[in-house]
Formats: structure tokens, C-alpha cells, sequence
């Protein structure tokens, strides 16, 4: 589709409602399902496997971005969205029929394979049918879907446990998820170029080969122990045959050009350090106000939604500042926010209040929204049609990666800091986080494990605050023109 054509598609708007729909549907699922498991385990049981049933959901899909990205600019956006989006309607009504966790768990894994095709087809879609000019703008309406969901999911998934079973949990996607599909087969034109191209199949087992032990080492860190050694061994020998066989590939899974474009190469190095800072926050954030300030989870939750808030509203913002001024210029304030709410963590004490963390995380959520919207928007116009799917699909992934990241590089450093500081002591933070071991520690004791943890804490605030620094650097790289 040229960019003369943006203009003829007809009924965009319910195209652009079709899109919101099938990424609100994505997006809760996360929060509404993390709300739910507590009583989903006393139903269920298997507790040891908890970690599992989100860590598989987080493989299955960011393996399978950048293979629906490519498929998508080979087969046609409109057949892999319609894919996608029944397999993940799939897993989701299978989730709800699970009988146990290992079931459970199985069936995530399968809904993971269908998430992966929903975000980056829907942005790519959207990304179709408007101009480089109307991109900007529109980014803010699909930014506002993750305020909506972080803050509906939670109370959604509360409810729904408290009143129905659990499996309603996973269900109440399934009318979303169909209406969206049959809303984008009336109305989204077919338009697919001519490719006589084929899918990568051998450069795509090596990339899921890689990414998966990646992953696996990053998010099983602490269990797997010195198995750990191995899955990192895995993944570097199946990233070097995947790099030495993209080389030599006549349909590379990574088109050539999405390296020589130093735009989507900044695009997506700035997605991968956004999604590991971010992990400072969402991760530790909780954490802070629950342990550190004896909070309960529902004040955990009002500050971190503080996040979820900021972030539409600056997304909308950037879109009408990068027009006015460029992308550099919009990316740069974007890190400065991002640098500024980072460093606002560090102010933390236990006397802080509620209002100062959520401000905190106001203020990240800004620069995120500011600078991924920059980063997403830069790279799809400068793209070509022909690569607009794998493109998109490579800033979604790198996302992903970097919280994965982000995640085990701060989850270690606390470990150590816990370590060095409290060598004696047994899982602490467990134990100021439960109210009931918490009130079995005397004043003294706690007093000396809520120090030591606080500053332990600070060290993975200073571990996010120098990642968001490199943001600033990668905005720097970005190119001073607007959207045209």
C-alpha cells in the first residue's frame, strides 16, 4: 500500500476500533490473570509452578513476534491477525477448562503462541491505514488502551473471583477477541504485495532456539542454578548460527535493510533499555510500598496505575510535539522525564508517602509514553510496506527483551545486596511482605531488616536510573526531521 492510498481505505475508523479492541483484549489479560491466580493456586494447587504460568506466557509470545511480523508482510496482515487472534481465543477458553496447574500452564503456553500475533499486527495495521502524519497522533489512542486495562483489569479480575469462578478469568476475553475478528474480515482490505518469498524456517527454528534458552536463563535464573551456565551457552551458540545463517539466507528472517536503517536500529536499542527501566518500577515499586511502608497491595497497585496513567497522556502529547518540532527533540524529553522519575525513586524512604511514590511513577509512566511512542512512530515511517510488519514486530520484541533483562539484572543485584546485608536472615523480604510474619518480627528486628532492605532496594532505583540514562543517548541518535 503507498502512502498515497492511506486516504482511500474506507471505514478506518472501525479498522482503528477493531485494533483497540484485540490490543485492550491483550492487555488485560496480563493484570486481570495476576489478580486471579492467588485463588486459581487454592483451587489448583501446584504453588512451585506459579512462576511458570506467567514466565511460559512471556516465551511463547515474544518467541513468536518476530515470526508473525514476517509472516504478516509475506501472507498479508489480515490473515495472520485472524491467526493469531484464534489461537489465543483457543488457549483462553482451554485455560479456563484446566484441572490443573501443569494443564494450566500447558494451555498459557499455547496462548502465548496466539499473543504474539495481536500487538505488532495491530500496530502494523494501524500503521497501514494512516499517514506518517496521522501516526503520530493516533499512537496516543492506542496508548490510552494500556492506562484502560491496568487500571480495569485488577478490579475486573477481583470481581470476577469473587463472584464467579476463576475460568470467567480467561473467558471474558473470548467476545472482545471475536467481535474485533470479525469487525477487521468485514471492513480491512486484503492488500498483500506480490512475494514470492517463503517464511524462514530454519533461520526461525534457530531464532525461537536462542531466544527461548534466553529467556529460560533470565527468568528461571534463581532455580535453575548452575544450569544456568548452560541455557546462556545454548542461546549465544544458536544466536551465532542464526546471525552467520541470516548472512547467507535469500529470505532472511531480518531483512538487510532493517539494519542499515540507523532509525530502526536507535528504535529498537530504545525499546530494549524502555523495557528494562521499566522494570525498576513495576517490578520493585510494589515491593517498596508493601514491605518498605507497610502498605497493602491495593495502595501498591494505586501508585503503580500512577504509571499507567502518565503514559497515554504523554503519548498523545508527543504525537502533536514530534509534528511541531522532530523526533529527536520529542525522544529527548521523553529520556529526560524518564531519567527524572528514575532518580525521584531514590528519594524514597520509609516515611514516604503513597502520593510521592505514585508521583514517582506518574512521572516514568511520561517519559515512556513519550519516548516509545517516538521510537514506534519514527520506525514505521521509515519503513517500507514491504517490511512494515517485521519492523514493528522487532520494536515489540525488543521490548519484551529488555524487561526480561531489566528484571534479572535487578533481581540480582537485590539478591546480592540481600546478601551482603543480611546474611543470616531467610527469604526477607518474604517476611516483611507477609502481614502475619511481619507482626511475628519484634521492633528491633524489623527495624534493622526494613534499613537493610530499603537499601538494597535504592541499588536497583541507582540499576534503572543509569539504563534510563542510555536512553537519552539513543534519542540523540534520532533523526531532527517530523513527521511528513
Amino acid at each position: 500500500m503507498s502512502e498515497a492510498q492511506h486516504q482511500t481505505v474506507a471505514h478506518r475508523h472501525w479498522i482503528l476500533i477493531a485494533c483497540m479492541l484485540a490490543m485492550f483484549m491483550a492487555a488485560i489479560e496480563v493484570t486481570i490473570v495476576a489478580t486471579a491466580m492467588p485463588t486459581i493456586i487454592a483451587q489448583l494447587g501446584g504453588f512451585s509452578q506459579f512462576g511458570w504460568v506467567f514466565s511460559i506466557y512471556l516465551l511463547t509470545q515474544a518467541v513468536s513476534v518476530p515470526i508473525y511480523g514476517r509472516l504478516a508482510d509475506l501472507w498479508g496482515r489480515k490473515r495472520m491477525f485472524l491467526i493469531g487472534a484464534s489461537l489465543f481465543l483457543l488457549g483462553s477458553v482451554l485455560c479456563g477448562m484446566a484441572h490443573s496447574m501443569t494443564w494450566l500452564i500447558l494451555f498459557r503456553a499455547f496462548q502465548g503462541l496466539g499473543a504474539g500475533a495481536i500487538m505488532p499486527i495491530t500496530s502494523t495495521i494501524v500503521a497501514d491505514i494512516y499517514s506518517p502524519r496521522e501516526r503520530a497522533g493516533i499512537q496516543g489512542w492506542l496508548s490510552s488502551v494500556w492506562g484502560v486495562a491496568a487500571i480495569i483489569g485488577p478490579l475486573t479480575g477481583a470481581w470476577i473471583v469473587q463472584h464467579f469462578s476463576w475460568s470467567l478469568v480467561f473467558w471474558v476475553n473470548v467476545p472482545l477477541g471475536i467481535i474485533s475478528m470479525l469487525m477487521l474480515a468485514r471492513w480491512l482490505p486484503a492488500h498483500q504485495q506480490p512475494s514470492e518469498q517463503s517464511l524462514n524456517v530454519s533461520g526461525s527454528a534457530w531464532l525461537m532456539l536462542s531466544v527461548s534458552a534466553l529467556l529460560v536463563a533470565l527468568l528461571q535464573a534463581e532455580a535453575l542454578g548452575y544450569w544456568l551456565l548452560l541455557f546462556l551457552a545454548v542461546a549465544l551458540i544458536a544466536g551465532f548460527i542464526l546471525l552467520r545463517h541470516e548472512k547467507k539466507a535469500e529470505a532472511p528472517l531480518f531483512p538487510l535493510a532493517i539494519w542499515r536503517s540507523r532509525v530502526i536500529v536507535a528504535g529498537n536499542a530504545g525499546n530494549l533499555i524502555i523495557g528494562a527501566a521499566m522494570m525498576g518500577i513495576s517490578a520493585f515499586l510494589p515491593t517498596w510500598i508493601q514491605g518498605i511502608n507497610g502498605g497493602s497491595p491495593l495502595q501498591a497497585g494505586s501508585a503503580l496505575a500512577m504509571m499507567s496513567i502518565g503514559w497515554p497522556l504523554a503519548s498523545t502529547f508527543s504525537g502533536r510535539l514530534m509534528l511541531h518540532t522532530s523526533y529527536r527533540f520529542t525522544a529527548q524529553l521523553g529520556a529526560l522525564l524518564l531519567i527524572a522519575g528514575t532518580a525521584l525513586l531514590l528519594t524514597l524512604h520509609a516515611g514516604s508517602s503513597l502520593m510521592q511514590a505514585g508521583f514517582a511513577a506518574f512521572v516514568i509512566g511520561t517519559g515512556m509514553g513519550m519516548t516509545s511512542t517516538t521510537f514506534l512512530v519514527s520506525v514505521q515511517n521509515s519503513a517500507d510496506f514491504a517490511i512494515r510488519g517485521i519492523c514493528t514486530a522487532s520494536i515489540m520484541f525488543s521490548r519484551m527483551l529488555g524487561s526480561a533483562l531489566g528484571t534479572a539484572i535487578m533481581g540480582a543485584v537485590l539478591n546480592y545486596n540481600l546478601l551482603l546485608r543480611l546474611p543470616d536472615a531467610q527469604d526477607p523480604v518474604q517476611q516483611i511482605m507477609s502481614p502475619e510474619r511481619r507482626q511475628a518480627l519484634d521492633g528491633g528486628t524489623l527495624h534493622q531488616m526494613t534499613l537493610h532492605i530499603a537499601a538494597s532496594l535504592h541499588w536497583v532505583f541507582i540499576v534503572s536510573l543509569v539504563i534510563a540514562v542510555g536512553s537519552l543517548f539513543i534519542a540523540w541518535t534520532m533523526p531532527r526531521r517530523r513527521p511528513e
